[in-house]
């Protein structure tokens, strides 16, 4: 009469360790990029930020004053620096509405990147 055995083979043993390790070094592998993405994440937060307190501060110009779009501080402007930031603004001299750019250029990286907001503000 045989006798049944348990337990693992060292084939066994060998595969689970080799699938083991190709798990561990993909794990390794994915979280350099996850650091970057995270790093790159941050400076596009605070460029928008940035971007958007222009923008809110433009539209407080704007309807500070009768008639509206009037105000000195609603008007072109830039480029200003803050937190890393190169911001710059455009504003039409006319109209019933102005169509607002905001461009904030800053260092990545990768290089400087640019991104644009824009808005449409009723006068």
């Amino acid at each position: 009469m045989k006798r049944a055995r348990s337990g693992f083979t060292l084939v066994e043993v060998l595969v689970a360790v080799v699938v083991l390790a190709i798990g561990i070094v993909a794990m390794a592998g994915t979280s350099g990029v996850v650091t970057r993405m995270i790093g790159r994440g941050k400076i596009d937060t605070r460029a928008v930020q940035v971007a958007s307190q222009r923008l809110e501060n433009l539209r407080l110009a704007a309807y500070s004053t009768t008639p509206r779009c009037t105000a000195a501080g609603f008007a072109s402007g830039g480029p200003a620096t803050a937190n890393s930031v190169t911001t710059s603004w455009g504003v039409p001299n006319a109209g019933a509405t102005r169509t607002v750019t905001v461009t904030v250029s800053y260092a990545t990286p990768r290089g400087t990147r640019t991104e644009t907001l824009t808005t449409i503000i009723k006068c």
